[in-house]
């Protein structure tokens, strides 16, 4: 089967890319390698510069290159914005790629309007990026988000591709419980797919002294994700306990970095607002670290797990972030050698990417076959 995959998000269509090939299928991976992670892909249509004039080298440029991407058997967007432009300018190719090519699969990877649609409904989600209970949750960037996907430009286009699309991938459990609702048919849940490294480059198992605790920061996402919330936490626990852990930041490092980083520590913090551990977890967890994060019922009831329970779940606050590494880890550390293994298990169990590959495939299957 000959296969595109349009865009990257946190290095899914890369891996995706990877699982496919093993499996005999050709693949071609376009994207910009998500900016500065500068993930792998076959065709690069990274953006630079943001004036008038880069903009009509990029729009050249990125037409060039659409209008030759004709005869795959299935294409799949990573995102309705899957180019680093205007949402109205973006329909053009979609088209293109829709005209030309046999299936489209939009992904449900990342922000969205229908994400958004779900966290600001204040009952679909007990918190959100979006709320608190029966509160939204009011900051900058997500005013910013809410009117562009909800009411603006973003969110038509959404809704366009997504009742065009033939099939709906969603990564998550929250992708899931935002689409499912509105398309039951062509909604199709598919774990994140993880390319499990070697246990010989996984981090160390813990055998005493400090705790090592790493957490990435993105400048202009931390309060959106809660890492600002996080660190202080860390901080804190910094300060009680000087003895016990050790306090590793990340800002904006390019992946292979970020991966060496991870690889000489214990635990990771990441998204505080999620349900679930998304990539960067994830792949955290193929390493042997702990991640304290989303861990809510809700994730192991999609993925039907009822044996594992690696992750430090925590309640978007600071005190309870406090509360719950003091508690779990930092009081308990004969627990985390243990809960490090488990989280290796965990990714072999449900997030391995020749098993989700093959998912991926049978979706098709399912769907060719109708």
């Amino acid at each position: 089967m000959k296969v595109l995959l349009f865009g990257e998000y946190s290095n899914v269509h890369a891996t995706l890319a990877r699982g496919l090939r093993r499996l005999g299928h050709e693949v071609t991976v376009v994207s910009d390698g998500d900016r500065w992670k500068a993930y792998p892909r076959d065709i690069d249509i990274t953006r630079r510069g943001l004036g008038p004039l880069a903009t009509l080298r990029y729009l050249w440029r990125v037409w060039r290159v659409v209008r030759r991407l004709r005869g795959y058997d299935v294409v799949q967007i990573i995102n309705p914005m899957m180019l680093e432009l205007k949402a109205e300018r973006q329909m053009w190719a979609y088209r293109l790629l829709r005209r030309h090519n046999r299936r489209m699969v939009m992904g449900a990877f990342g922000m969205d309007h229908y994400w958004v649609k779900a966290g600001c409904d204040c009952r679909t989600f007990r918190y959100s990026d979006f709320n608190m209970g029966s509160e939204p949750r009011i900051y900058p960037t997500g005013e910013t988000e809410k009117r562009d996907w909800l009411a603006g430009p973003k969110g038509a286009l959404n809704q366009w591709i997504a009742n065009d699309c033939d099939l709906i991938v969603t990564g998550l459990y929250e992708y899931d419980a935002s689409y499912r609702p509105h398309f039951p048919h062509k909604t199709h849940f598919i774990p994140m797919p993880i390319e499990l490294p070697d246990e010989s480059l996984c981090a160390p198992l813990y055998d005493g002294g400090r705790i090592r605790f790493f957490i990435g920061i993105q400048r202009t996402r931390s309060e959106y994700k809660g890492t600002d919330i996080m660190l202080r936490a860390l901080r804190r626990l910094e300060h009680d306990y000087a003895d016990r852990i050790e306090v590793r930041v990340a800002e904006n490092v390019p992946f292979e970095q970020y991966k060496r980083m991870l690889g000489t520590s214990h635990v990771l913090l990441d998204q505080l607002y999620s349900y679930t551990p998304a990539m960067n977890a994830l792949l955290a967890m193929s390493c042997r670290l702990i991640v304290v994060g989303g861990g809510e019922p809700e994730n192991y009831d999609i993925l039907g797990e009822t044996e594992l329970r690696p992750i430090v779940n925590v309640r978007p606050t600071e005190d309870d972030v406090y509360c719950q590494i003091r508690d779990r880890l930092i009081l308990r550390p004969e627990a985390i050698a243990t809960l490090q293994l488990q989280s290796r298990q965990y990714i072999e169990r449900h997030h391995d990417y020749l098993k989700t590959t093959a998912r991926w495939l049978s979706m098709l299957e399912t769907y060719n076959n109708k």
